[in-house]
C-alpha cells in the first residue's frame, strides 16, 4: 500500500512529528490531492496551542495547494491532473439556517482543513470537492498558497471594511501584503502598522505602495475609513478605534484574539463600529480569485522543506518572515 508523509500534532503545545500513513482513497464526494505546496498560516499557531476548536491528532494546513489523483464517485467538474486550492472551510452542512442564508461561513456543522479535517502538512490531503478552488495559471504553486487563507480571509474582511477610502493595516504579515496590493489596485490608500521597531516590516509595506508605516502605538497623519486587524491582539481594538474617522469601523480578521480592554464610551461614538470576520464563503473564494487576477496579484514567500514545519511555525511565531511562509513537499 502506498504511504505518505504527515507532519501531525498529537496534542496542543507538542511540536509536530512526522509520521507515515496509508494514502487514503476519497470518499464519494471527495477528491484526494497531492500536495506540491502548503502554506503556514497564524491560525495554524493557534491549532498548535490549543486556541480554536481541533481535534487531535490532527494534521494542520489550510493554504494547500496540489493535484487531484483520485476522485470520488459523486465528483463532477474535478478532473485527475487538474490543479487545485484547498481553504480552511473544508465542509457544511447545506442544512441548517446559516446555510439556507448564504451565510455558510457561520455553519453549525461545519469542517475545518487543518483542524477538523486533516490538512496539508503532508504529502497528500483529502478534501470535499465542493470546497476547492480553481487556482490561476500565471501563480506557481508556491506563490498561490497564501491565497488560499490570508489572502480568502483577507478579501472578506477588506469588503466588510467598507467602500473608504484611508485603510489601516494592523500587523504587516501574510495577509496585509496581500490585501494591500488589492486596496492599491482599487485606488485606496494603505497605512501600515507593525511591532514595535518593526524598521524591516515597515520598508516592506512602504516597498508595496503603502502610504505611510509605523509602529501600532503610534498615530496615522491622517484619519482613517476603516482598520483592518491581523494580528491577534485584543490590545489593538481600542486603539484602531482611535485612528478611525465618525462612521469609521474596525474590522477583527484573526479567528482568535486575546481579550479586548475596557476602553472609553467616547471611542467607539459617533456610529463607529467593530466587526469580526468568521471563516469564508465559496463566493469568496470566486471573487477574490477573479480581483486577484484583475489585480496581478503577486505573493512575497520563504519556503520551507515539509520536515522543517516546526521551524516555519516558529519564525513564525517570532515575526521573522517577511510575507508569507510556505512548506514544499
Amino acid at each position: 500500500m502506498e504511504q505518505m508523509l504527515a507532519m501531525q500534532i498529537d496534542a496542543p503545545g507538542r511540536d509536530l512529528r512526522a509520521v507515515m500513513r496509508p494514502v487514503p482513497s476519497p470518499g464519494a464526494d471527495e477528491v484526494l490531492v497531492r500536495v506540491s505546496a502548503c502554506g503556514v498560516c497564524r491560525t495554524d499557531l493557534h491549532v498548535f496551542d490549543g486556541e480554536v476548536r481541533a481535534r487531535y491528532p490532527i494534521v494542520p494546513g489550510h493554504e494547500i495547494v496540489g493535484h487531484v489523483i483520485a476522485v470520488g464517485s459523486r465528483v463532477h467538474g474535478l478532473e485527475i491532473g487538474q490543479r487545485v486550492g484547498i481553504p480552511w472551510l473544508g465542509h457544511t452542512c447545506g442544512e441548517c439556517p446559516y446555510c439556507r442564508s448564504a451565510r455558510e461561513n457561520l455553519c453549525d456543522n461545519a469542517e475545518f482543513t487543518g483542524a477538523t479535517r486533516d490538512g496539508g502538512y503532508a504529502t497528500h490531503a483529502m478534501a470535499d470537492a465542493r470546497y476547492c478552488f480553481s487556482i490561476p495559471d500565471r501563480l506557481s504553486d508556491v506563490e498561490a498558497a497564501p491565497l488560499l487563507c490570508a489572502g480568502l480571509i483577507g478579501w472578506r474582511a477588506l469588503r466588510l471594511a467598507g467602500d473608504g477610502k484611508r485603510l489601516g493595516f494592523y500587523g504587516f504579515g501574510a495577509a496585509a501584503h496581500i490585501l494591500t496590493q488589492v486596496a492599491l489596485w482599487q485606488n485606496r490608500e494603505v497605512y501600515a502598522f507593525t511591532r514595535e521597531g518593526d524598521a524591516a516590516g515597515q520598508s516592506f509595506a512602504i516597498s508595496l505602495g503603502c502610504t505611510w508605516a509605523g509602529s501600532s502605538r503610534q498615530k496615522p497623519p491622517v484619519e482613517l475609513d476603516a482598520s483592518i486587524i491581523f494580528a491577534p491582539v485584543g490590545d489593538l481594538v481600542p486603539t484602531a478605534l482611535r485612528s478611525v474617522a465618525k462612521g469609521g469601523r474596525v474590522v477583527c480578521a484573526g479567528i482568535h484574539m486575546s481579550d479586548i480592554p475596557g476602553f472609553a464610551y467616547s471611542d467607539l461614538w459617533e456610529e463607529r463600529q467593530i466587526l469580526s470576520i468568521a471563516n469564508l464563503t465559496r463566493e469568496d473564494g470566486l471573487s477574490f480569485f477573479d480581483a486577484a487576477e484583475r489585480a496581478n496579484l503577486r505573493t512575497v514567500t520563504t519556503t520551507y522543506p515539509l520536515r522543517e514545519a516546526n521551524r516555519a511555525l516558529a519564525d513564525l511565531r517570532a515575526g521573522a518572515i517577511t510575507g508569507a511562509a510556505v512548506l514544499v513537499a
